[in-house]
């Protein structure tokens, strides 16, 4: 009896493992709304666990109605993404949920300190000298 439960375990195993494999949907069988929103994979996406695949996808079916601008956020979030290692995601999944545990008022506190900086970081110049100060731009040179 415990070595047919056995058999049956193994059997139902490697039945999950080859369709798990065989679910995976090549690029080319993507809708073009599909493809359009995961463009920055597309190199990989044949390569991408089905788990992974299935999840993009639910993502897309959202992507017609977002606007422009989330279209392009999205697209560079996405590409972004696309470029970390495996080391890196996990290290970003990891943070993403010590985030969450933070209790909401403080995440948001934490949120106005990162907008605030990268409203800094984009209002220096690409010298990395910072501008100066107005004061100083109409005094007669010495």
């Amino acid at each position: 009896m415990r070595n047919s439960a056995i058999v049956v375990f193994l059997l139902l195993l490697y039945m999950a493992s080859a369709s798990a494999s065989a679910a995976t949907k090549p690029w080319q069988s993507l809708t073009p709304v599909q493809q359009e929103a995961l463009s920055s994979l597309s190199q990989q996406w044949d390569k991408l666990p089905e788990l992974q695949q299935q999840r993009l996808l639910n993502t897309t079916k959202k992507y017609p109605k977002f606007t422009p601008e989330q279209k392009q956020r999205f697209h560079d979030r996405l590409e972004a993404w696309s470029k970390l290692t495996p080391e890196q995601r996990k290290a970003a999944r990891e943070k993403y949920h010590a985030f969450s545990k933070v209790p909401a008022e403080k995440r948001e506190q934490v949120k106005q300190m990162v907008r605030h900086n990268q409203a800094k970081k984009e209002q220096t110049p690409a010298s990395g000298i910072p501008p100066a100060p107005a004061s100083d731009q109409n005094a007669p040179l010495r």
